[in-house]
């Protein structure tokens, strides 16, 4: 039996899609051992996946009560305090630990820093995963980033700016632990973090199509375009009575969220709930932290914990969110449009695309209030030609199967002959 070790390090939106590539791997008669934070144990053994906790001692919730993780700028050095540091050893030692060179292959998530030091010193068989095409530096179509203009200007004036980020910001936030840690397996140093060392130098999987971000020439060799993943939790956690009864007992709502790791989303939730109240709409508010909700909505906005997007975005008018990848790709799926208030690490690139696509728009944090937000919904609501265009996407979204691709993928790879 083929053994496949799974890395995630993230929120629900990094590790729902490394869950559902599981599934699908496990339904091939694949061993799965899932190596993620604490707080998805639940859902992993709901899969019948082998679990280990490899931030055991974290309480997540904690973890993510910090403004600075939705910092545009500083975002990135918090996840890297927060996460991936504390991950570095215990992954590694996990992997270490359950690797069969007979029999086992390894995915790695982008930021499971722990895998791509194992595959140099174990030799083992690494895919690493990229969800948004904001994590493929380019000389020619760049990513739209956060406070960086990396996406315009010549050729050498882009290269420049990301010499200039690796020299000064992102090797010097990273490399110092995670040289030390190489250095005490007798690894040499390392630099240039995310220009190339963060790929698996034999496979590396796109989980977005060509069509939504085409290929650039110097993107990694080994990368491979699969699709959108869309799983999150199906077959694993069902949505609740209350929220099936609320969709049946009228026109369809429009859905909220911000993001399922955002605790801060006070603001955007009263904007959502005011808004629906001005416009007459029917409003789903999504978040597993009900704090963040306020106390007076109106009678026809209601809160749930979760559902399956796959399963409610078919039955909502509309999505507005925060721009992850995933949230974006299902209602993409579901062929309705969306508004995407980006604030950091690939929310602006994610905005960019779904405008250029024409079935979405924007608002920035900073303006994301009642009249602006009641104006764009109205606007993309009743503008015929966004909604033919989503009906498009989603048709050609239907066609495609990502994880059935990736698993063909990720099979086909050679196991290692180090023993």
């Amino acid at each position: 039996m083929q053994h496949v070790i799974l890395c995630a390090v993230g929120s629900a939106g990094d590790v729902h899609p490394i869950l559902g590539l599981g599934r699908a791997l496990q339904q091939r008669g694949c061993r799965i051992t899932f190596l993620t934070a604490g707080y998805f144990k639940t859902q992993a053994e709901k899969a019948g996946f082998e679990f280990v906790d490899t931030l055991p001692n974290c309480d997540f919730h904690s973890m993510l009560n910090d403004p600075l993780i939705w910092h545009a700028v500083r975002g990135t050095r918090k996840v890297m305090e927060l996460a991936v540091k504390p991950m570095l050893r215990t992954m590694y030692e996990a992997i270490e630990k359950h690797y069969d060179p007979r029999t086992t292959k390894v995915v790695a998530s982008t930021l499971a820093f722990g895998a791509r030091v194992a595959q140099e010193k174990l030799g083992i068989p690494l895919t690493t995963i990229h969800l948004s095409p904001a994590l493929f530096r380019s000389q020619f179509e760049g990513p739209r980033l956060p406070k960086v203009w990396v996406h315009r200007g010549p050729a050498w004036f882009k290269r420049f700016q990301w010499y200039v980020a690796d020299r000064f910001v992102i090797d010097p936030m990273i490399t110092p632990w995670l040289n030390a840690f190489r250095g005490s397996l007798g690894l040499t140093p390392t630099q240039r973090i995310f220009k190339e060392w963060w790929n698996s130098p034999e496979q590396v999987l796109a989980f977005f199509p060509e069509w939504f971000a085409a290929r650039q020439p110097d993107w990694p060799s080994q990368t491979k375009l699969v699709g959108f993943p869309l799983y999150s939790e199906e077959g694993l956690t069902e949505p609740s009575s209350g929220l099936v009864e609320f969709l049946q007992s009228g026109p369809k709502p429009i859905a909220f969220t911000p993001g399922s790791a955002n605790l801060f989303g006070h603001q955007f939730f009263r904007v959502a709930a005011e808004t629906c109240k001005q416009l007459g709409k029917r409003g789903i508010l999504l978040t597993r932290f009900g704090e963040q909700i306020p106390h007076d909505l109106p009678p026809q906005v209601k809160h749930f914990e979760f559902a399956p997007f796959r399963w409610l975005l078919p039955q909502v008018e509309m999505l507005v969110h925060h721009g992850g990848v995933g949230s974006m790709s299902q209602a993409m799926a579901a062929g309705i449009p969306q508004i995407i208030m980006p604030m950091a690490f690939d929310q602006v690139d994610n905005a960019y695309r779904v405008e250029k696509l024409r079935v979405g728009g924007s608002v920035a944090r900073e303006r994301f209030e009642v009249p602006r937000l009641a104006a764009k919904i109205s606007a993309l609501l009743n503008n015929s030609n966004t909604l033919r265009q989503c009906t498009q996407i989603a048709e050609r979204i239907s066609h495609e199967n990502a994880l059935a691709t990736a698993c063909d993928t990720i099979l086909e790879q050679k196991p290692s002959n180090r023993s």
